[in-house]
């Protein structure tokens, strides 16, 4: 184990993969990144071409945001006022259902079935990656988890950033680093960047050909591992999301539905990964591999939300993103309402960001065909009909007649019932998944069914908090000057 000590501020460059941080304590002794152990596994290698991206793209969001909410209200206005505007919404609503039929009906791939009994003789070198700010609850749950997975000891190891918390966290990882020989612990004292910071911060000192994210409150099964290794044997795949589920789902209103919720992301996840779409990082619970990182160059520091922007880059970048379904990786959902209010106000943000800052090679369509269509698709339904409901609601008032955008609104309602029982399906079925590809499942029992679809229409409504959420973020974004500000959820071990 190593105990670690940054004297160092952060790069702010979100193009550089490997800033150069020479100046770490380690026992008094001062360590160049080239004494470092070497690892002795050679990563795999991916022919792309990796696009260079010019730090300027992050500038001007607030200035690009307000010509996109400019063009949706406009837009919407004028569709209220011309005889043509809803039969430009019924044939792109008739598009995109074209485009939702096939994701409700593709079968999902494979979910790594083999990998239970597989028995490799090649297990690449695994660096797990904690960003630990005032974590003192949680964070020795997980390094005792982390520390004890079924995978050769040898081949993974455990880097926990003490990101200048002031609570008990950096004594706790302390004690923790003499318990366990694979944990190395590096303090930070600066808190530049935030995780993104804390990440890169630590990604010179790491040797895994392959590196896992995860946060505080996460808890993994002992063969995570075993499990997310294999995928990574395709050259084409440079990361891999795990399911994420709600520790904590029986405790109120809004686990239960967050539970749902994660459900229903999974349900996309895989259904638009098998019809060539995007697959989506989320944080928690994500592995990259270490050259897709490096073509990508590094988390980036100029967005609040890191796993976002990663899946952006790394789909423009020729990478593909695979989804393990089970085993999942558990975290805390938040229970109290103003926590979820300032949540999701930074995931859509987060969202919205990426948007504005890579819409160039989007349009250029460097994606492709179908990851190009697959993000269109999700970027109306998710974020361009949410944005246009308040100028709809007061047109539709003023002309006396339904919203214009109410079949759009209706194919984002049944797509989150359908594929929200379809995920909880799923969730509780396990054996079912991995055969999926070669037989249909067996019906669910009718009590059983029942309850997933009394658990969907609840989880459904509660999704309805995202119209205000994505509506609300697109106007602040738009007015307010923008400064960077990461707000961490505060967890409790529960």
């Amino acid at each position: 184990m190593r105990r670690l000590t940054s004297r160092q501020t952060n790069s702010s460059n979100p193009n550089s993969a490997y800033r150069e941080r020479l100046d770490f304590n380690d026992d008094n002794q001062t360590q160049d990144r080239d004494d470092r152990p070497v690892d002795d596994h050679s990563p795999s290698q991916h022919r792309v071409e990796p696009m260079t991206l010019s730090p300027s793209i992050y500038q001007g969001r607030r200035r690009k945001a307000a010509v996109v909410l400019s063009m949706i209200w406009g837009g919407t206005i004028s569709l209220h006022l011309v005889s043509w505007g809803s039969w430009f919404i019924l044939g792109l609503t008739g598009l995109l259902s074209i485009h939702a039929l096939r994701i409700l009906w593709t079968r999902p791939r494979n979910s790594s079935d083999e990998t239970l009994t597989c028995d490799r003789d090649y297990w690449p070198f695994v660096s797990l990656l904690v960003a630990a700010k005032n974590e003192e609850s949680v964070i020795s749950k997980l390094v005792e988890n982390l520390c004890n997975l079924d995978y050769p000891s040898d081949c993974y190891e455990v880097w926990v950033i003490d990101d200048h918390s002031t609570d008990n966290t950096p004594i706790l990882l302390d004690q923790l680093a003499e318990k366990f020989d694979q944990l190395n612990v590096l303090h930070r004292h600066n808190g530049v960047g935030g995780k993104s910071g804390a990440l890169n911060q630590v990604l010179p000192l790491t040797r895994g050909e392959i590196l896992g994210v995860f946060d505080a409150d996460a808890q993994v099964s002992s063969d995570l591992l075993r499990q997310v290794v294999p995928l990574f044997d395709p050259e084409q795949i440079g990361a891999v999301q795990v399911r994420k589920a709600i520790s904590n789902a029986p405790y109120n209103f809004l686990t239960q539905s967050q539970e749902a919720e994660m459900a229903l992301d999974a349900f996309f996840q895989q259904q638009r990964i098998a019809v060539g779409g995007i697959g989506e990082l989320r944080g928690n619970g994500q592995f990259v591999r270490r050259s897709a990182m490096e073509t990508c160059g590094g988390w980036n520091e100029e967005t609040i939300t890191d796993d976002l922007d990663l899946t952006i880059r790394l789909h423009l970048n020729d990478w593909d993103i695979e989804f393990l379904a089970f085993p999942p990786v558990y975290e805390e959902g938040v229970t109290k309402p103003i926590s979820l209010w300032h949540q999701r106000n930074r995931w859509a943000e987060g969202g919205y960001q990426r948007y504005l800052d890579y819409w160039k090679p989007l349009v250029a369509n460097r994606l492709g065909p179908r990851k190009t269509f697959d993000l269109f698709g999700f970027l109306v339904i998710q974020y361009l009909v949410p944005t246009a409901a308040v100028p709809d609601c007061l047109m539709s008032l003023a002309l006396r007649r339904l919203p214009i955008t109410s079949p759009l609104s209706l194919l984002a309602l049944t797509l989150s019932l359908v594929g929200m029982f379809i995920g909880l399906r799923r969730s509780q079925k396990p054996q079912q998944i991995a055969s999926e590809s070669q037989t249909r499942p067996a019906s669910p029992s009718v009590m059983a069914g029942l309850k997933m679809a009394l658990e969907s229409l609840r989880g459904t409504f509660y999704m309805l908090h995202w119209f205000i959420v994505i509506g609300s973020t697109a106007m602040r974004i738009s007015v307010r000057p923008k400064r960077l500000k990461w707000v961490k959820t505060v967890h409790q071990g529960m």
